[in-house]
């Protein structure tokens, strides 16, 4: 097993946007469906695999491209570790003081390296000044345990 970590920082109105966020269905929809569905349908066939936009589950980051892995570890605490400096970078920009707290930023980056032993994927997301949105994740490679049936990105 390995961990890949993926980071995104953006607009909040783009996250919130679910159709980017969602993998296309593997049905197209028929064409006396509504408008709004056929539409959400194109973006997703045409978007959710190369935006670079955090999908709505944790582990859908595998089917995602190479590119967007910002690390690679072989150790979850390692990975934490990651995750902790990238936390420590942002805090400053965070919107709320309780995110900013250093006591909590590390339990979550020590919480974090247990969960990624365990085999389990990390999600954590921020509002940071302004209307922007930090997304973090680190996704447990080689057999998700919650897709399995994902390839690795980087193998």
């Amino acid at each position: 097993m390995h961990v890949h970590g993926y980071l995104w920082t953006g607009e909040k109105a783009v996250f919130d946007k679910e159709s980017v966020r969602r993998p296309p269905p593997s049905i197209a929809p028929a064409p006396t469906s509504p408008d709004e569905v056929r539409q959400r349908y194109r973006e997703a066939v045409t978007a959710w695999r190369t935006t670079d936009v955090p999908p709505i589950e944790t582990a859908l980051w595998l089917l995602k491209p190479a590119k967007l892995v910002q690390g690679t570890w072989d150790e979850p605490k390692e990975a934490a570790e990651w995750l902790g400096k990238r936390l420590a970078e942002y805090a400053p920009r965070f919107a709320s003081r309780h995110d900013q707290d250093a006591t909590r930023l590390t339990a979550l980056v020590l919480s974090t390296a247990d969960r990624l032993a365990q085999g389990g994927d990390v999600s954590l997301g921020f509002y940071l000044r302004g209307a922007l949105f930090l997304s973090t994740a680190l996704v447990t490679c080689s057999r998700n345990r919650a897709r399995p049936e994902p390839s690795c990105p980087l193998g």
